[in-house]
């Protein structure tokens, strides 16, 4: 890749395939760090490239984290900091992108039944948007693999305090957002079969890795993602969210390349995926995502959701516009005032 991103990205540019189409953008970030931000202004110059973009989802990315008080209701910083964005884009001076519609941020699960004070102090920071959390579990034991920053272990998802924990989020109603690797994907279907009332939204299709002792098995990895994610499948409260395949740990190498790809070559590399998905959970619990900025290291927001639409060329007006738009207004229960 160029030493400049942004010039790196120029190099491979298209016009929004099917402009008009409506679409909910269900996950990216923002944050302020040391070099890197990506707040407002940002994340609309990428949602600008053509596509109709009309509303979006955040998700937690241990973004301003309160600087004081107890370590367990410091994340309510995030909702915070998200909720004045959310305000700002509200006011319509930025355009028609209902920016952070819906809210997700981190409430530590482990917490036990302590975790319903984290929660409510989340509704109470955001009671027109925040509809859930996430509380990454990603973990593999290969040290060339990155883990959560919750800290995770292979048993997280099954020890009593987080599912303790877990039991709340079905008592006020809110979402989970789970975030984990290919290898963890049957854990994620016993935590479902253990709270059958409860909405999961699964990031990233399941996160298939493609790095450390992954690194060129991705027939393996695919074959063995399929068994799992098939089985996830079965678990009719489990949503899946189509995207984060350009992450650099999916191994597909992208940002080592000196253009980045096209549109093409990420509906031939990726489509077998999203397909995949589609077949097993239906439409109606498939939504596609950007995961921008963490995808922007392998391509520009308009090339990505032009594969996504080349992905589906064939399917139906209704079918499009689930996986774009109905699934996540109906998931994250988007309210019709702020989109």
């Amino acid at each position: 890749m160029a030493t400049d991103p942004k010039a790196w990205l120029s190099l491979t540019t298209e016009q929004a395939l099917d402009p008009s189409l409506p679409i909910v953008d269900p996950h990216h970030h923002l944050w302020d760090y040391p070099n890197n931000r990506y707040l407002l202004d940002e994340l609309l110059e990428d949602t600008r490239g053509g596509h109709n973009v009309v509303a979006t989802v955040f998700l937690e990315c241990v973004s301003m984290y309160r600087k004081n008080g107890p370590e367990e209701m410091k994340p309510i910083g995030e909702t915070e900091f998200v909720q004045g964005i959310a305000a700002m884009a509200a006011s319509g001076i930025y355009g028609n992108n209902a920016v952070a519609a819906g809210i997700a941020s981190l409430a530590d699960l482990t917490l036990g039944s302590r975790v319903q004070k984290v929660l409510e102090a989340h509704i109470a920071a955001s009671p027109n948007r925040f509809r859930g959390i996430r509380h990454a579990t990603s973990w593999n034991e290969s040290r060339d693999i990155r883990n959560a920053h919750t800290k995770p272990t292979k048993e997280t998802m099954y020890s009593k305090p987080f599912r303790e924990g877990f039991a709340v989020l079905q008592k006020l109603g809110l979402t989970f957002d789970a975030w984990m690797y290919h290898n963890q994907l049957m854990d994620l279907a016993d935590l479902a079969k253990a709270f059958p009332d409860t909405t999961i939204i699964l990031d990233h299709v399941g996160g298939p890795l493609g790095i450390g002792p992954y690194a060129g098995k991705q027939r393996e990895v695919f074959e063995e993602w399929k068994r799992n994610i098939a089985a996830v499948a079965e678990c009719p409260n489990v949503v899946v969210k189509l995207g984060g395949l350009t992450m650099t740990m999916c191994g597909f190498d992208w940002h080592k390349r000196e253009k980045p790809p096209t549109s093409e070559e990420l509906a031939k590399a990726n489509g077998p995926y999203y397909l995949y998905c589609i077949e097993k959970f239906s439409v109606n619990r498939c939504m596609f995502e950007s995961n921008f900025p963490v995808d922007k290291a392998s391509c520009s927001y308009t090339v990505l959701w032009n594969s996504f639409k080349r992905t589906t060329e064939k399917f139906s007006a209704s079918e499009k516009a689930a996986l774009f738009h109905d699934t996540a207004v109906r998931v994250y229960r988007l309210k019709e005032n702020l989109i």
